[in-house]
Protein backbone atom coordinates (compact mmCIF):
# COMPACT_ATOMS: atom_id res chain seq x y z
CA UNK A 1 0.00 0.00 0.00
CA UNK A 2 2.01 3.20 1.24
CA UNK A 3 6.08 3.02 0.88
CA UNK A 4 6.44 5.39 3.96
CA UNK A 5 9.77 6.96 5.07
CA UNK A 6 11.11 6.89 8.41
CA UNK A 7 10.47 10.98 9.12
CA UNK A 8 7.27 10.28 7.16
CA UNK A 9 6.27 7.53 9.50
CA UNK A 10 7.34 9.41 12.76
CA UNK A 11 5.03 12.38 11.90
CA UNK A 12 1.95 9.72 11.45
CA UNK A 13 3.05 8.03 14.74
CA UNK A 14 3.48 11.67 16.30
CA UNK A 15 -0.12 13.02 15.33
CA UNK A 16 -2.12 9.72 15.89
CA UNK A 17 -0.56 9.66 19.71
CA UNK A 18 -1.27 13.16 20.00
CA UNK A 19 -4.98 12.40 18.59
CA UNK A 20 -5.57 10.14 21.49
CA UNK A 21 -4.05 11.87 23.90
CA UNK A 22 -6.88 14.94 23.16
CA UNK A 23 -9.65 11.84 22.83
CA UNK A 24 -8.36 10.88 26.40
CA UNK A 25 -7.75 14.58 28.23
CA UNK A 26 -9.90 16.98 25.60
CA UNK A 27 -7.93 19.88 27.69
CA UNK A 28 -4.95 19.23 25.85
CA UNK A 29 -6.69 20.63 22.26
CA UNK A 30 -6.87 23.73 23.97
CA UNK A 31 -3.62 24.09 24.73
CA UNK A 32 -2.48 22.76 21.03
CA UNK A 33 -4.65 24.63 19.06
CA UNK A 34 -3.87 28.14 17.20
CA UNK A 35 -6.17 30.66 19.15
CA UNK A 36 -5.93 34.66 17.16
CA UNK A 37 -3.79 37.06 18.09
CA UNK A 38 -5.25 38.76 21.28
CA UNK A 39 -7.24 35.75 23.04
CA UNK A 40 -6.53 35.06 26.44
CA UNK A 41 -5.52 31.46 25.45
CA UNK A 42 -3.17 32.75 22.44
CA UNK A 43 0.75 31.64 22.78
CA UNK A 44 2.79 31.98 20.50
CA UNK A 45 4.17 28.31 20.69
CA UNK A 46 0.82 27.02 19.08
CA UNK A 47 1.91 27.83 15.55
CA UNK A 48 3.97 24.81 15.93
CA UNK A 49 1.83 22.72 17.50
CA UNK A 50 -1.65 23.29 15.90
CA UNK A 51 -0.61 20.96 13.15
CA UNK A 52 -0.17 18.11 15.14
CA UNK A 53 -3.92 18.27 17.04
CA UNK A 54 -6.77 17.40 15.09
CA UNK A 55 -10.83 17.86 15.69
CA UNK A 56 -12.23 14.32 14.59
CA UNK A 57 -11.40 10.86 13.54
CA UNK A 58 -12.33 11.96 9.70
CA UNK A 59 -10.25 15.03 9.89
CA UNK A 60 -6.90 13.34 11.20
CA UNK A 61 -7.45 10.08 8.52
CA UNK A 62 -7.65 12.30 5.37
CA UNK A 63 -5.09 14.43 6.60
CA UNK A 64 -2.92 11.38 7.48
CA UNK A 65 -4.19 9.51 3.74
CA UNK A 66 -3.33 12.30 1.76
CA UNK A 67 0.27 12.89 3.70
CA UNK A 68 0.72 9.31 3.56
CA UNK A 69 0.02 9.27 -0.14
CA UNK A 70 2.35 12.04 -1.43
CA UNK A 71 4.81 12.88 1.22
CA UNK A 72 7.12 9.96 0.51
CA UNK A 73 7.89 10.51 -2.48
CA UNK A 74 9.16 14.43 -1.26
CA UNK A 75 11.11 13.05 1.29
CA UNK A 76 12.85 10.04 -1.06
CA UNK A 77 13.66 12.83 -3.54
CA UNK A 78 15.05 15.40 -0.90
CA UNK A 79 16.40 13.61 2.23
CA UNK A 80 14.81 13.54 5.47
CA UNK A 81 16.43 17.23 7.30
CA UNK A 82 14.97 19.10 3.71
CA UNK A 83 11.79 17.23 3.90
CA UNK A 84 11.27 18.16 7.79
CA UNK A 85 12.41 21.53 7.31
CA UNK A 86 9.80 21.71 4.17
CA UNK A 87 7.16 20.62 6.53
CA UNK A 88 7.68 22.85 9.31
CA UNK A 89 8.07 25.89 7.56
CA UNK A 90 4.61 25.05 5.57
CA UNK A 91 2.73 24.41 8.48
CA UNK A 92 4.14 27.51 10.41
CA UNK A 93 3.74 29.45 7.38
CA UNK A 94 0.20 28.61 6.67
CA UNK A 95 -0.44 29.40 10.62
CA UNK A 96 1.12 32.80 10.32
CA UNK A 97 -0.89 33.96 7.02
CA UNK A 98 -3.54 32.48 8.66
CA UNK A 99 -3.17 34.79 11.99
CA UNK A 100 -2.40 37.55 10.41
CA UNK A 101 -4.83 38.03 8.29
CA UNK A 102 -7.60 37.33 10.71
CA UNK A 103 -6.12 39.87 13.22
CA UNK A 104 -6.53 42.59 10.28
CA UNK A 105 -9.14 41.78 8.22
CA UNK A 106 -11.57 39.74 10.82
CA UNK A 107 -10.59 41.16 14.18
CA UNK A 108 -12.42 39.09 17.40
CA UNK A 109 -13.94 36.56 14.75
CA UNK A 110 -11.51 33.75 15.03
CA UNK A 111 -11.80 30.31 16.26
CA UNK A 112 -8.80 28.31 17.20
CA UNK A 113 -7.03 26.61 14.48
CA UNK A 114 -6.20 23.13 14.42
CA UNK A 115 -4.97 20.28 11.93
CA UNK A 116 -1.98 19.23 9.50
CA UNK A 117 -4.06 20.92 6.04
CA UNK A 118 -1.67 23.82 5.76
CA UNK A 119 1.35 21.42 5.97
CA UNK A 120 -0.03 19.54 3.39
CA UNK A 121 -1.32 21.65 1.08
CA UNK A 122 2.83 22.46 1.11
CA UNK A 123 3.35 18.91 0.71
CA UNK A 124 0.69 19.20 -2.35
CA UNK A 125 1.93 22.06 -3.93
CA UNK A 126 5.34 21.06 -3.84
CA UNK A 127 4.69 17.45 -4.92
CA UNK A 128 2.82 19.43 -8.03
CA UNK A 129 6.15 21.81 -8.81
CA UNK A 130 8.60 19.16 -8.96
CA UNK A 131 6.66 15.98 -10.25
CA UNK A 132 3.76 18.14 -12.67
CA UNK A 133 3.58 14.64 -15.18
CA UNK A 134 2.79 11.80 -13.00
CA UNK A 135 -0.10 10.60 -13.55
CA UNK A 136 -2.10 9.87 -10.66
CA UNK A 137 -5.11 7.95 -10.13
CA UNK A 138 -7.61 8.21 -7.09
CA UNK A 139 -10.54 6.88 -5.88
CA UNK A 140 -12.81 9.82 -6.67
CA UNK A 141 -12.11 10.20 -10.44
CA UNK A 142 -12.12 7.31 -12.45
CA UNK A 143 -9.42 8.55 -15.11
CA UNK A 144 -5.40 9.20 -13.95
CA UNK A 145 -5.03 12.73 -13.82
CA UNK A 146 -1.21 14.38 -13.85
CA UNK A 147 -0.13 16.24 -10.78
CA UNK A 148 -0.40 19.50 -11.87
CA UNK A 149 -3.99 19.67 -11.68
CA UNK A 150 -4.23 17.41 -9.14
CA UNK A 151 -2.99 20.69 -6.65
CA UNK A 152 -5.94 22.14 -8.02
CA UNK A 153 -8.73 20.12 -8.17
CA UNK A 154 -7.86 19.37 -4.37
CA UNK A 155 -7.85 22.93 -3.28
CA UNK A 156 -11.63 23.68 -5.90
CA UNK A 157 -12.99 20.35 -3.56
CA UNK A 158 -12.26 20.93 0.03
CA UNK A 159 -13.68 24.98 -0.54
CA UNK A 160 -16.88 24.33 -2.53
CA UNK A 161 -17.61 20.75 -0.61
CA UNK A 162 -17.16 22.78 2.60
CA UNK A 163 -20.75 23.61 4.14
CA UNK A 164 -19.60 23.76 7.66
CA UNK A 165 -17.84 27.29 7.44
CA UNK A 166 -15.16 25.46 10.13
CA UNK A 167 -12.55 24.48 7.26
CA UNK A 168 -9.65 27.31 7.59
CA UNK A 169 -9.07 27.95 3.73
CA UNK A 170 -7.00 30.49 4.40
CA UNK A 171 -4.49 28.03 5.87
CA UNK A 172 -4.52 25.98 3.32
CA UNK A 173 -3.80 28.89 0.93
CA UNK A 174 -0.88 29.83 2.92
CA UNK A 175 0.80 26.38 3.27
CA UNK A 176 0.08 26.21 -0.72
CA UNK A 177 1.80 29.94 -1.34
CA UNK A 178 4.62 29.23 1.48
CA UNK A 179 5.71 25.25 -0.22
CA UNK A 180 5.12 27.44 -3.60
CA UNK A 181 7.93 30.10 -2.19
CA UNK A 182 10.02 27.44 -0.49
CA UNK A 183 10.44 25.43 -3.95
CA UNK A 184 10.95 28.61 -6.05
CA UNK A 185 13.45 29.43 -3.76
CA UNK A 186 15.33 26.28 -3.82
CA UNK A 187 15.28 25.84 -7.64
CA UNK A 188 16.61 29.41 -7.98
CA UNK A 189 19.55 27.92 -5.66
CA UNK A 190 19.75 24.50 -7.66
CA UNK A 191 19.44 25.15 -11.47
CA UNK A 192 21.46 22.56 -12.38
CA UNK A 193 20.03 19.77 -10.04
CA UNK A 194 16.02 20.34 -10.39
Amino acid sequence: MFRLTPTVRTLLIINVVIFVLQNIAPVFTGYLSLWPFGHPYFEPYQFFTYMFAHGSLSHIFFNMFAFASFAPILEQYWGDKKFLFFYIATGIGAALIYAVVNYFFFPGQGAPMLGASGALYGILMAFGLFFPEMELALLFIPIPIKAKYFVFIVGGLTYFLDRSGTVAHLAHFGGALVGYIIVQYWKSQNRGRY
